[in-house]
């Protein structure tokens, strides 16, 4: 497909397509999450390595993940000091969460709400979409939207200026609830979780 201006975005991942806009870290691959499997097909992706659900707001996430009303608290105050950022954390999913986004873990959904104006636009128009890095797989990410263009022909991505848009190339950091504290999976600018 090509560059296509936001609302033409917005009704393309309506729609069902796989789209492509900048976040705070790097830009995404995009799905409504009952069309999550074609992000998978796209960047030859393994099913051992699970989508984020990325909303505009914390409030779009709550319904998404699941735990006991003590979990909640914890869950929003982190949400509160972290979101909108480069944090991404990994929840017990709710029954919203389609299974293939997360194949051999669907019980788990990780989650984040960029910092990033363009994204949370999107975001709060089409409701949390499942999402990655545009790349393929075992690829580093790619960094604008004209690459994104060429490497994935098929989808739509945001035409706008690439130099205006550009997150900090780093993925964020991952961290998973355990039941009791967070487990750090995959460190980015953010070092540790902590209230």
């Amino acid at each position: 497909m090509t560059k296509v201006n936001l609302n033409n975005l917005i009704a393309g991942v309506k729609n069902g397509l796989v789209v492509s806009f900048p976040t705070d870290t790097v830009p995404a691959l995009a799905a409504i999450p009952s069309q999550c499997q074609q992000i998978f097909t796209l960047k030859n992706r393994p099913l051992d390595k699970p989508l984020i659900l990325m909303g505009a707001s914390p409030e779009d996430i709550w319904p998404y993940v699941t735990g006991m009303p003590w979990e909640l608290t914890i869950w929003q105050k982190v949400a509160h000091l972290y979101w909108p950022g480069q944090v991404t954390l990994v929840l017990p999913a709710s029954n919203l969460i389609p299974p293939t986004m997360n194949p051999t873990s669907p019980n788990s959904i990780g989650v984040r709400v960029p910092d990033c104006q363009i994204a949370q636009e999107i975001l709060s128009q089409t409701g949390p979409l499942a999402t990655t890095s545009a790349n393929l797989t075992g690829k580093p990410p790619l960094e604008t939207m004209t690459a994104i263009e060429k490497t994935f022909p098929q989808i739509l991505v945001l035409d706008c200026p690439d130099l205006e848009v550009k997150g900090s190339s780093i993925p964020s950091t991952v961290a998973k609830w355990s039941g009791e504290n967070w487990e750090i999976l995959r460190q980015g600018k953010i070092k540790e979780i902590k209230l």
